[in-house]
Protein backbone atom coordinates (compact mmCIF):
# COMPACT_ATOMS: atom_id res chain seq x y z
CA UNK A 1 0.00 0.00 0.00
CA UNK A 2 1.37 3.46 -0.67
CA UNK A 3 1.30 6.70 1.17
CA UNK A 4 1.70 9.94 0.89
CA UNK A 5 3.63 12.57 2.65
CA UNK A 6 2.91 16.13 4.21
CA UNK A 7 4.55 18.80 5.14
CA UNK A 8 3.98 18.77 8.76
CA UNK A 9 4.68 15.47 9.08
CA UNK A 10 8.10 15.37 7.57
CA UNK A 11 8.83 18.40 9.52
CA UNK A 12 7.91 16.91 12.59
CA UNK A 13 9.98 13.73 12.12
CA UNK A 14 12.90 16.21 11.18
CA UNK A 15 12.48 18.29 14.73
CA UNK A 16 13.54 15.95 17.84
CA UNK A 17 11.89 18.97 19.69
CA UNK A 18 8.95 18.84 17.67
CA UNK A 19 5.69 17.68 20.49
CA UNK A 20 4.71 15.22 17.45
CA UNK A 21 8.28 13.77 16.78
CA UNK A 22 7.32 10.78 18.66
CA UNK A 23 4.22 10.48 17.16
CA UNK A 24 6.18 10.63 13.55
CA UNK A 25 8.98 8.48 14.25
CA UNK A 26 6.59 5.46 15.05
CA UNK A 27 4.48 5.43 12.13
CA UNK A 28 8.16 6.17 9.86
CA UNK A 29 9.29 3.28 11.88
CA UNK A 30 6.24 0.86 11.65
CA UNK A 31 4.86 1.84 8.37
CA UNK A 32 4.83 -1.07 5.66
CA UNK A 33 4.25 1.27 2.08
CA UNK A 34 5.71 2.80 -0.21
CA UNK A 35 5.93 6.37 0.21
CA UNK A 36 5.44 9.34 -1.79
CA UNK A 37 6.25 12.50 -1.71
CA UNK A 38 5.01 15.13 -4.15
CA UNK A 39 7.21 17.42 -5.19
CA UNK A 40 5.33 20.89 -3.91
CA UNK A 41 5.69 19.01 -0.50
CA UNK A 42 9.77 19.73 -1.12
CA UNK A 43 10.07 22.99 -1.39
CA UNK A 44 7.78 23.53 1.51
CA UNK A 45 9.10 21.63 4.04
CA UNK A 46 12.85 22.47 3.34
CA UNK A 47 12.06 26.03 3.47
CA UNK A 48 10.65 25.11 7.22
CA UNK A 49 13.08 23.33 8.47
CA UNK A 50 16.15 25.65 7.01
CA UNK A 51 14.81 28.37 8.82
CA UNK A 52 13.82 26.91 12.36
CA UNK A 53 16.55 23.98 12.52
CA UNK A 54 19.18 25.15 10.24
CA UNK A 55 20.62 24.78 6.97
CA UNK A 56 22.40 21.69 8.06
CA UNK A 57 19.35 20.12 9.06
CA UNK A 58 17.48 20.83 5.58
CA UNK A 59 21.18 19.31 3.70
CA UNK A 60 20.69 16.35 6.24
CA UNK A 61 17.09 15.89 5.18
CA UNK A 62 17.78 16.04 1.50
CA UNK A 63 20.94 13.66 1.96
CA UNK A 64 18.48 11.43 3.93
CA UNK A 65 15.32 11.51 0.94
CA UNK A 66 17.86 10.94 -1.47
CA UNK A 67 19.07 7.81 0.35
CA UNK A 68 15.96 6.77 0.84
CA UNK A 69 13.78 4.59 -1.46
CA UNK A 70 10.93 7.55 -1.06
CA UNK A 71 8.95 8.01 -4.56
CA UNK A 72 8.54 11.78 -5.99
CA UNK A 73 6.05 12.40 -7.54
CA UNK A 74 5.72 15.66 -9.86
CA UNK A 75 2.12 17.26 -10.91
CA UNK A 76 1.15 17.29 -14.17
CA UNK A 77 -1.38 19.94 -16.12
CA UNK A 78 -4.34 17.85 -15.20
CA UNK A 79 -3.33 17.55 -11.68
CA UNK A 80 -3.31 21.97 -12.28
CA UNK A 81 -6.61 21.50 -13.47
CA UNK A 82 -7.59 19.63 -10.58
CA UNK A 83 -6.08 21.43 -8.05
CA UNK A 84 -7.76 24.57 -9.27
CA UNK A 85 -10.83 22.75 -8.76
CA UNK A 86 -10.42 21.37 -5.12
CA UNK A 87 -9.18 25.38 -4.78
CA UNK A 88 -12.02 26.68 -6.15
CA UNK A 89 -14.10 24.05 -4.50
CA UNK A 90 -13.09 24.94 -0.45
CA UNK A 91 -12.42 28.22 -1.06
CA UNK A 92 -14.12 28.94 2.13
CA UNK A 93 -11.44 26.44 4.06
CA UNK A 94 -8.78 28.06 2.43
CA UNK A 95 -7.62 24.72 1.93
CA UNK A 96 -3.41 25.84 0.44
CA UNK A 97 -1.58 25.19 -3.39
CA UNK A 98 0.66 22.36 -1.81
CA UNK A 99 -2.54 20.35 0.21
CA UNK A 100 -4.63 20.78 -2.87
CA UNK A 101 -1.70 19.23 -5.04
CA UNK A 102 -1.19 16.27 -2.73
CA UNK A 103 -5.07 15.13 -3.05
CA UNK A 104 -4.71 15.56 -7.20
CA UNK A 105 -1.75 13.32 -6.72
CA UNK A 106 -3.24 10.69 -4.31
CA UNK A 107 -6.52 10.73 -6.62
CA UNK A 108 -4.36 10.04 -9.85
CA UNK A 109 -2.19 7.56 -7.81
CA UNK A 110 -5.48 5.90 -5.94
CA UNK A 111 -3.81 6.68 -2.91
CA UNK A 112 -6.13 6.94 0.05
CA UNK A 113 -3.42 6.65 2.76
CA UNK A 114 -1.87 10.65 3.67
CA UNK A 115 0.70 10.83 6.62
CA UNK A 116 -0.04 14.19 8.00
CA UNK A 117 -0.71 16.14 11.21
CA UNK A 118 -2.96 18.78 9.33
CA UNK A 119 -5.98 16.63 9.90
CA UNK A 120 -8.53 19.76 9.01
CA UNK A 121 -7.80 20.11 5.30
CA UNK A 122 -7.26 16.57 4.15
CA UNK A 123 -10.43 15.34 6.32
CA UNK A 124 -12.66 17.91 4.50
CA UNK A 125 -12.42 17.24 1.06
CA UNK A 126 -14.00 14.41 -0.20
CA UNK A 127 -11.30 12.80 -2.69
CA UNK A 128 -13.00 11.16 -6.00
CA UNK A 129 -11.37 8.00 -6.01
CA UNK A 130 -12.37 6.88 -2.15
CA UNK A 131 -14.75 8.04 0.86
CA UNK A 132 -12.15 9.49 2.62
CA UNK A 133 -8.16 9.75 3.32
CA UNK A 134 -6.59 7.61 5.92
CA UNK A 135 -4.91 10.02 7.93
CA UNK A 136 -1.71 9.23 10.04
CA UNK A 137 -0.93 9.84 12.69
Amino acid sequence: MNALLDTSFLYALADTTDRNHERTLDVARSLIASLILPIPVLPEVCYLIGSRLGHGAMRRFLNELAASDTLLESIDKVDLQRINELLDQYSDSRIDFVDAATIAIAERRQVTRILTLDRRDFSIVRPRHCDFFEILP
